[in-house]
């Protein structure tokens, strides 16, 4: 926990430093939420085949989905939100002429199934 995903247009793929904005979102959510730094997990997916609007492909798409464990309150969810999006606003350059919609979802893990297990390797 947390969980983050991410789903980006193909035509950003170099409009938007995933990496950095992952770096940059666990550091600034950490304290929000009150989770540790190593706790996060960030995965992002190249969506080829999207439809935005009326098709046009001027129009492109950015989504980051963060679940974190049930039980925070709408004010800290909120905040978690706006933080998200300025980080990804942060780490994405839009090609000229290019429009992007940039969304986010905060959602709970249910803290009754959701569980974590951590493994060392051994030498």
């Amino acid at each position: 926990m947390p969980q983050i995903t991410v789903e980006y247009s193909a035509s950003l793929q170099d409009a938007f430093d995933r990496r950095a904005f992952a770096l940059a979102l666990h550091t600034a959510a950490a304290p929000i939420i009150d989770s540790e730094l190593e706790s996060f997990k960030s995965r992002s997916y190249r969506v080829d085949d999207e439809v935005i609007g009326d098709g046009s492909p001027a129009q492109a798409m950015l989504h980051v989905e963060v679940a974190i464990l049930s039980g925070r309150d709408q004010d800290t969810k909120r905040h978690l939100a706006a933080t998200a999006l300025s980080v990804a606003a942060d780490h994405l350059t839009p090609p000229p002429g290019l429009t992007v919609q940039t969304t986010v979802e905060i959602r709970d893990l249910d803290s009754a199934t959701y569980h974590k297990r951590v493994d060392t390797g051994r030498a």
